[in-house]
């Protein structure tokens, strides 16, 4: 046999990894013509979420072929349909995002979003954090963060803090959590790892029902962002003694992921951009759903219950990072940022979440 010569070899090999890395590469890039995308919205093709995801494909077009806009009232199934390849793209809450991308999802972690002074909750600092998170996701050198095998974030959407809707104001205190029925998604462990850790009952629940199991006395507590209260009427089956707790358990987001080889490169990007520039369009929206609940509605916590709380958040956070249900280096960036907005608390000088 005739020795090749090492000259020969060297360009053989460089044509063939050439080749490859232009396949694999066309194979990567090639945009789907009709990119579906996939909306979880209670409210349907008539709800806000799905009528901002229309404002978004139209700004969008310069940067894709036109999206194709599917609207989903159970986020289960939204969320399937993405998995099984039958949507090139999900818009849903970070309970169901999760699955796709643990990272960024760490934003809606018990108590991520939290900042106290003085014993008491900052709200506008808390919504700093997830502001804070969507712009470290849009920097150069965020791909650690963003990108999780094919999957990857192509917006967040701050939608607002998640309060407790209670029937007994009496339910001020973690203590007073023990024995109670409380709802929670069955697909998110770390909802019913919270609920038993304060010595309650999980009821089993989606977020297509979970209202009106509340509203039905099926459970002793409910928790949503204000914005979900008047769709879902979760007002209703609170009761004359009831309340909604002014404590924010995490500020719940939706996360827009896409299957990155499904669209061109830059699209994401693009996309990510997109809805960080609007940003306090839809936190203004936040605001004046909470700002339209009844003042008599809200239950404000003492100054002695309301650090009580936060401790027993971290704790639940830090323990659900052993159990593998929370993302360390999601929750490791969350509490950096925390820590820059609120240097003086005492979480920052402990070593959890950041080894």
């Amino acid at each position: 046999m005739t020795a090749i010569p090492p000259s020969s070899l060297r360009r053989t090999t460089s044509c063939l990894a050439l080749i490859a890395g232009l396949c694999a590469h066309a194979a990567w890039a090639a945009p789907v013509a009709e990119p579906k995308l996939c909306v979880f919205d209670l409210q349907g093709a008539s709800g806000d979420m799905f009528n901002a995801t229309k404002d978004y494909a139209l700004a969008m077009q310069a940067k894709a072929p036109p999206l194709v806009l599917k609207s989903y009232v159970d986020e289960r199934v939204a969320a399937d349909d993405f998995r099984t390849g039958q949507c090139d793209a999900l818009l849903a809450t970070a309970f169901r995002t999760r699955a796709f991308n643990p990272v960024t999802a760490a934003t809606d972690s018990f108590g991520a979003a939290l900042i106290l002074r003085q014993g008491k909750v900052d709200h506008a600092a808390g919504h700093e954090v997830i502001r804070t998170a969507s712009q470290i996701f849009n920097s150069p050198g965020a791909s650690s963060y963003v990108v999780q095998g094919k999957y990857e974030l192509a917006g967040l959407i701050d939608v607002g803090a998640v309060y407790a809707v209670v029937r007994d104001r009496r339910m001020n205190t973690p203590e007073a959590m023990a024995g109670k029925k409380i709802l929670a998604f069955d697909h998110d462990k770390a909802q019913a790892a919270l609920i038993q850790k304060a010595g309650a009952q999980p009821v089993n629940a989606d977020i297509t029902n979970f209202a009106n199991k509340f509203n039905n006395g099926m459970a002793d507590m409910a928790a949503a962002p204000a914005i979900a209260f008047k769709p879902l009427e979760l007002l209703k089956g609170m009761g004359p003694q009831g309340a909604v707790s002014h404590f924010p358990y995490m500020i719940v987001s939706y996360q827009l992921i896409i299957d990155r080889t499904r669209f061109a490169p830059g699209f994401a990007e693009a996309s990510r951009q997109y809805w960080l520039s609007h940003f306090d369009e839809v936190l203004a929206r936040v605001n004046k759903a909470e700002a339209e609940l009844p003042a008599s509605v809200w239950m404000e916590l003492s100054a002695e219950n309301t650090p009580k709380y936060a401790e027993f958040l971290r704790q639940t956070r830090v323990e659900l990072i052993d159990q593998g249900i929370y993302n360390k280096q999601g929750l490791k960036l969350l509490k950096r940022i925390r820590c820059k907005i609120n240097p003086a608390d005492a979480e920052c000088t402990m070593p959890t979440e950041v080894n």
